[in-house]
């Protein structure tokens, strides 16, 4: 800001200057200057104006509708106007927002979900630049997205049963082909059976549904959970939802009442807990897992950091588990989820248990949290009634598994020992959404209840089930056996998920060289690794770690092995590099 001259009532601030690049006649001025408008109080900036030799400010603004005002020169001689203006140079300024990166939600720009961060957006600009084919400079021919669970755009194929129910439901006009369908596409009976149950149902996929879900699909939901635990569900107490993560989008909010809320979240965590609570203006409290051991649930440590919360006068109200775990993939036994249980009802708070990975199980078997708050339950001998309070919210998905339908946004919560009036507020929350995506909702249906032995559509389901299993284990073990080979990388065995979370140990000259980029360690890594192989991962810090540990996160949902060559041939190189 180099000048102000009054004019009137209003005043204009000389913005900048910038040389013209046209021919001027001998004696004109060899510049024109920008200005921009100061209102007094009160009132609307009209825009920014260019004075150039010649007749007057002009409002270049596409948006602003202002009087042309004469310009004078420095001897209050009439300046003759530019030939040309670069447009670039008027394009709406921050100031004529309502709206800034200043004056938005702050807590949402704090917020940070590190595996759609920027990493993730540079992987799409190659992926991008490759498709227009103008991807001849990089050292790669593909773009590989380990940095998110997204199955099927790893090439996963979607279970056949699945997809001919969708379309029938898509296209309810489909039951009047059925023998054309049966004939050509190998449709069987009961995918006309289960199409025409939900349709009984939901009525149409294009219309709402009941905002806590359809009632004959919660039903379903409740008679799967009955067979996995042996204990029985109430579809009252199950609300179905865009995804798990609506699901714990609901539950913070309704749990998050002031600024002083804390949450437990295990570290490392899925990011989305940490930016819900910052967008919710909560605290995070994080207890650590204790990777030397499998990457377990430390109680001991989830006391400590619950006691030390409470002292800074942090009210916790609620603790969160992730079983199978992400990124740890690891997997939790019966008596580690009667620990925390038993921590929750000392400690009055609520359990959610993100189970979301509940069929990516490799080793042992998963015990739902369900399972184990009836277990203890009916274990109570003295009916001391100790856990009869407890609240326990449990997430399921349609995005994971074998089923991988991350884009058709289904998924579930059940909600145990609640509070019925809490309970009429949850509703009213979700009500103000309307309802989960209806085609989304029938997904959930079909993913807990699949074809059984003996019905028509079960060989073939069987048979890709097994596939999309059996495949997920061999690429994690290969994975596995890679990271064990390569220098200075550490790496639990998998247990479950779709994750492995290595520790990364890395030279001194990286981790200067990254300090001076402006970048974490493990961050540099993984953008050298992207530009080097175009394989996306994310790094450890977007989970949390311990101070002085290094990690990042992978899938091992992308197909076959070759990439896994691209990563122990980069960590060579860039090892070497540094030494």
């Amino acid at each position: 800001m180099s000048a102000t001259k009054p004019i009137g009532r209003a005043s204009w601030t000389m913005l900048g200057q910038k040389k013209h690049g046209c021919s001027w006649s001998p004696g004109t001025w060899k510049k024109f200057t920008i200005l921009k408008k100061q209102q007094p109080p009160g009132q609307r900036s009209n825009g920014v104006f260019v004075t150039g030799p010649g007749r007057s400010r002009i409002n270049e603004s596409p948006h602003i509708r202002t009087p042309i005002m004469p310009l004078q020169g420095p001897n209050g001689a009439s300046l003759p106007l530019p030939d040309f203006v670069e447009k670039r140079l008027f394009s709406s300024t921050p100031q004529q927002k309502s709206l800034t990166i200043d004056n938005i939600n702050q807590n949402v720009r704090k917020a940070k979900y590190a595996v759609r961060g920027e990493l993730a957006v540079k992987s799409e600009e190659y992926r991008a630049k490759l498709q227009k084919g103008e991807g001849k400079d990089l050292p790669f021919d593909s773009v590989i997205s380990a940095n998110i669970g997204n199955p099927q755009q790893l090439d996963q194929k979607p279970i056949t049963f699945f997809r001919q129910v969708a379309s029938i439901m898509e296209n309810p006009e489909l039951l009047e082909k059925e023998a054309v369908l049966s004939k050509e596409l190998g449709y069987e009976k009961d995918v006309f059976e289960r199409a025409r149950k939900l349709l009984a149902d939901v009525k149409s996929v294009g219309a709402y549904s009941q905002s806590q879900g359809a009632p004959g699909i919660r039903q379903s939901v409740a008679d799967f959970i009955e067979r996995r635990d042996g204990y029985s569900a109430d579809p009252a107490h199950i609300y179905l939802s865009a995804g798990a993560s609506s699901g714990v989008n609901t539950l913070m909010n309704i749990i998050c009442a002031t600024p002083q809320t804390g949450v437990l979240v295990p570290i490392p965590q899925y990011p989305l807990y940490t930016a819900t609570l910052s967008v919710l203006n909560a605290h995070c409290v994080p207890y650590y897992l204790n990777e030397e051991n499998n990457w377990s649930t430390n109680i001991d440590g989830i006391r400590t950091a619950l006691k030390d919360a409470q002292k800074k006068g942090i009210d916790v109200k609620a603790v969160v588990v992730i079983n199978p775990g992400n990124p740890t993939g690891a997997s939790l036994g019966a008596q580690d989820i009667h620990s925390v249980l038993e921590l929750a009802a000392e400690e009055k708070l609520v359990c959610i248990a993100d189970e979301v990975y509940q069929t990516n199980v490799f080793e042992g078997e998963f015990h739902s949290f369900k399972k184990g708050l009836r277990d203890l339950q009916r274990s109570d001998r003295n009916k001391s009634g100790k856990f009869d309070n407890l609240e326990l919210a449990s997430l399921h998905s349609i995005s994971k598994g074998m089923v991988g339908e991350c884009g058709h946004r289904g998924g579930y919560y059940e909600m145990v020992g609640f509070d019925p009036e809490v309970v009429a507020q949850i509703y009213k929350f979700v009500s103000i959404m309307l309802c989960a995506p209806v085609i989304g909702q029938c997904m959930v249906e079909v993913m807990v209840n699949p074809p059984q032995p003996g019905s028509p559509s079960y060989p073939l389901y069987k048979k890709e089930y097994d596939h999309i299993f059996n495949s997920l284990y061999s690429r994690a073990n290969a994975l596995y056996e890679a990271f064990k080979e390569m220098e200075g990388v550490s790496c639990q065995s998998p247990q479950g998920s779709m994750y492995l979370f290595p520790t990364i140990t890395l030279p001194p000259k990286a981790v200067e060289t990254a300090k001076k980029a402006g970048k974490a360690p493990d961050e540099y890594y993984c953008l050298r690794l992207l530009d080097a192989t175009g394989i996306c991962i994310v790094p450890g810090a977007g989970f949390g770690q311990k101070e002085g540990t290094l990690h990042f996160r992978t899938t091992f949902l992308a197909p076959g092995t070759e990439w896994v060559g691209r990563i122990t041939k980069f960590h060579k190189g860039f090892m070497d590099e540094f030494r």
